[in-house]
């Protein structure tokens, strides 16, 4: 078990950290420098190299930088030297993952990759457990509800939705539970996948952000006696704002119960599989019949690198297609795998090179031990905002964000928290969030509510940085402070 007290590992051949979190100015000041220095997008005659060397200098120089200690608005980290290195070399190859000659080894690679990261969430409860590795969870929750209204279109109307569609006397019946502050993609992946974003359930939440399984109970017996179909159950395992985790067994209880799919939206929180120590905050997920990770959070990888894991293959099955350019029948027979069941998508990067790369550069025991530094950091952070008379801490954190706001003397607290904060982004000194507090039906509680928000997934963060980083809030609050 990690000590979260202990320095955090050191990363193989890590970068230096750069010297700004962001340029100077604003966008107006950025889309000038940019544009004067861009010149022509496609001349008539190329200048070479220089043209490389000019356009990745301007890139370096205008662009938000993840790896600075003052860059912690959003789930957004920095990335581990051995993800870059994999996934430049992935560029220079080129593989596509839709056939197997096109890829070949990145191929077999996806599926250790899927089968690894399988065990940790299932264990021993799912005995055909499959998987793909996606853009992110905006993808891999896109495919949960696809593999949901399959199969409750197909197990209550006895009709292949793959096939034919949405039958017209189910349509504005299938319904998906969430929590209130699940994430957005959920919506939209129900009006694509043309249930409709009224499809889409709120729950309630309680004062610590996570979905209420009393009124999660009580929502799906109301829609149920209504003769609605309950399609999925979708539990989050790190909200955006509040990094909050549903009771994923209690939820996951409620679903089966109904024949509900369960899904679990752990695009944040899923990396504390690597933990041995934060695993139990997760007790559930191997309940779950598919499960979002985004290790370009909780695995520094370069963007992008989601993984949809499902307890049993089968899941995946409505996706499956033959063509002859691709998987031709008897080129399968003679041991050609078809790779078109893996994905929405045909051509396909092999990102799950990169992944292994750092799996394999620091282990289990290794990734572990960054995410309890990250913890340490998140509970620096809150004793510091607690101890500080110009601060108020929003919530106590669940995972690696922090909520809170800088106390105004004499303006009101929305308007000097926003303007503070883009004070730091216009100096170029710090990227800090904001969102706003939402109520137990997830809408913001109205004035008052609007928050900052830190979060924290830089393992080269000291202490010291954020110290340095909530001085710099406190000053840009007080700039922005004044008496009317």
């Amino acid at each position: 078990m990690t000590d979260p007290t202990d320095a955090p590992a050191p990363l193989p051949a890590s970068f230096p950290t750069p010297e700004r979190p962001l340029p100077p100015g604003g966008p107006a000041a950025v889309a000038e420098r940019v544009r004067a220095a861009l010149g022509a997008v496609l001349p008539e005659h190329g200048a070479g190299p220089a043209a490389l060397d000019a356009l990745a200098a301007l890139v370096r120089a205008e662009t938000v930088q993840p790896r600075h200690p003052h860059t912690a608005a959003h789930l957004h980290g920095p990335v581990l030297a051995a993800s870059a290195a994999l996934d430049a070399l992935i560029g220079e190859l080129n593989p596509s993952m839709d056939s197997w000659d096109q890829s070949a080894a990145p191929s077999v690679i996806e599926e250790e990759l899927v089968a690894a990261l399988a065990g940790l969430c299932f264990g021993a409860t799912a005995s055909h457990p499959g998987g793909t590795v996606t853009t992110g969870g905006t993808e891999s929750n896109l495919m949960a509800l696809m593999f949901a209204r399959y199969e409750a279109i197909h197990r209550a109307y006895d009709t292949d939705p793959a096939e034919e569609g949405i039958p017209s006397y189910a349509a504005g019946r299938i319904k998906i539970l969430t929590s209130a502050v699940a994430h957005f993609s959920l919506a939209r992946a129900a009006a694509l996948l043309g249930i409709g974003e009224r499809a889409v359930v709120p729950v309630p939440i309680g004062p610590d952000h996570r979905m209420d399984p009393q009124a999660l109970e009580e929502t799906a017996a109301r829609l149920e006696a209504d003769n609605h179909l309950i399609a999925a159950v979708v539990g989050t395992a790190g909200t955006t704002d509040a990094g909050a985790i549903d009771p994923l067994a209690e939820c996951a209880r409620i679903a089966h119960r109904r024949g509900a799919w369960f899904h679990v939206d752990a695009a944040y929180g899923g990396g504390l599989l690597f933990s041995d120590r934060r695993r139990p905050m997760l007790d559930g997920i191997e309940e779950a019949d598919s499960v979002s990770i985004d290790l370009h959070k909780f695995g520094w990888q370069s963007i992008p690198a989601g993984v949809l894991l499902a307890r049993d293959r089968a899941a995946f099955g409505p996706l499956a297609r033959r063509v002859a350019y691709l998987s031709a029948l008897d080129d399968e027979r003679a041991g050609y795998p078809n790779l078109l069941d893996r994905s929405v998508r045909t051509t396909r990067r092999a990102d799950a090179v990169k992944i292994v790369a750092t799996c394999q550069a620091l282990g289990r025991a290794g990734l572990a031990a960054l995410i309890e530094h990250c913890f340490a950091l998140t509970a620096h952070t809150a004793a510091a905002v607690r101890a500080r008379s110009e601060f108020e801490l929003a919530v106590e954190p669940a995972l690696t964000t922090v909520l809170f706001r800088y106390l105004p003397r004499y303006g009101d607290p929305d308007r000097v928290n926003a303007a503070l904060r883009r004070r730091l982004l216009a100096e170029g000194s710090a990227v800090i969030g904001r969102t706003e507090l939402p109520g137990p039906d997830g809408k913001p509680n109205g004035p008052g509510s609007l928050r900052l928000k830190l979060t924290l997934l830089n393992p080269q963060t000291t202490p010291e940085d954020l110290d340095r980083l909530l001085d710099l809030v406190a000053a840009a609050g007080a700039a922005e402070d004044l008496p009317s």
